[in-house]
């Protein structure tokens, strides 16, 4: 397969600080729908998710990759994945190691029957619809597991926020060494950073926005998530003008 037909970026550094951002913005553009604005766990969740099923089709109808589109496909899981995973955990009473399980299972079995469709779930080969419905429910699954992972650990693990995005740094951390220096599948290590990003953009954005009395920053979640877009907007654009740099005169 040609790269050029691919229809999800190049993962490099830039996408990870972009990933990193997006899942952020998640938290904080979640939780000012569903919390500061009021609308609640469910009906932010339905918000959300006709945002996210939109994205998804004007992504499959794409030809080729497109990075605005395809971020704003990402943004869509992170904020759906946050009030879902809340509407679950609290609203619901599954707690937040229930919904994690849960979760959990639902992603191996998104990636398993990706795998046993197309024989591979390597993100370069996401090229026709069919893999990129696989691909977007994998990541829908992978996005909400975050939020719950990222809310346990913060809470229930009471490693607080600080303590939560030390961990999942650490964890990100041995990823990248795996990565540098054993022969791991780089596929089985794209996935478990892809999925590890999500916490740590949680209880970062948790950091930011909750109350000093929680261990937060207590920063608007409007403002944080207007910062937090236009960086990730200002990535787009420096990563666009790169590539046309590389590109042979």
């Amino acid at each position: 397969m040609k790269a050029s037909l691919s229809k999800v970026p190049e993962v490099s550094l830039s996408f990870w600080i972009i990933k990193i951002a997006a899942t952020t913005v998640g938290e904080t553009g979640g939780d000012a729908v569903s919390m500061s604005m009021g609308l609640g766990y469910l009906l932010g969740t339905a918000i959300f998710g006709l945002i996210f099923a939109g994205a998804v089709a004007a992504q499959i109808r794409a030809q080729g990759f497109h990075p605005f589109l395809y971020w704003t496909t990402i943004i869509a899981t992170t904020t759906v994945g946050t009030t879902l995973a809340d509407f679950a955990d609290r609203s619901l009473g599954i707690g937040y190691a229930g919904g994690s399980a849960l979760l959990f299972v639902l992603l191996a079995a998104s990636l398993a029957i990706w795998y046993r469709a197309l024989g591979t779930v390597a993100v370069d080969s996401v090229s026709s619809p069919q893999a990129e419905v696989y691909y977007w429910a994998t990541i829908m699954f992978s996005q909400t597991l975050g939020t719950a992972l990222g809310d346990w650990t913060a809470s229930t693990a009471g490693l607080g926020y600080r303590g939560g995005a030390l961990l999942f740094g650490a964890l990100l951390a041995l990823i990248i060494a795996a990565y540098l220096w054993t022969r791991a599948s780089r596929t089985l290590l794209f996935w478990a950073a892809f999925i590890l990003t999500r916490p740590l953009g949680a209880v970062l954005g948790d950091l930011l926005d909750k109350p000093r009395s929680e261990g937060g920053l207590a920063l608007s979640r409007y403002l944080a998530t207007l910062v937090l877009c236009a960086f990730i907007v200002a990535s787009i654009l420096l990563v666009a003008h790169r590539t046309r740099g590389r590109r042979p005169h």
